[in-house]
């Protein structure tokens, strides 16, 4: 399965949920439980606006997400976060492509 990730697929994303990106309890729901805001917020800035991520299997973005929290916590010099089996999830399900 392919996944990507835009600027414009999360506003997508958050719209048909009924959501604006200001909503962390809805958004933390929808992107795994606590913490999903944060989640949310990572994937938004690891993409520059009017471009597209992709990667070919789950683990690839897992992978490109971690490494994008690992040097953003190395930046602020903080240990860096881990999604949860639940974050994982769910961002699986809203980053899949169709088939």
């Amino acid at each position: 399965m392919h996944y990507s990730l835009s600027h414009h697929k999360l506003k997508l994303i958050l719209s048909a949920q009924g959501l604006k990106t200001g909503d962390a309890g809805g958004i933390d729901r929808l992107f795994g439980g606590a913490d999903g805001y944060y989640w949310f917020g990572t994937l938004r800035d690891m993409c520059p606006e009017g471009k597209t991520l992709s990667w070919e299997n789950q683990y690839a973005m897992v992978a490109a997400i971690q490494a994008h929290e690992n040097a953003s916590a190395a930046e602020d010099d903080m240990p860096a976060e881990k999604p949860s089996a639940a974050h994982i999830a769910a961002i699986s399900k809203l980053l899949a492509d169709p088939v």
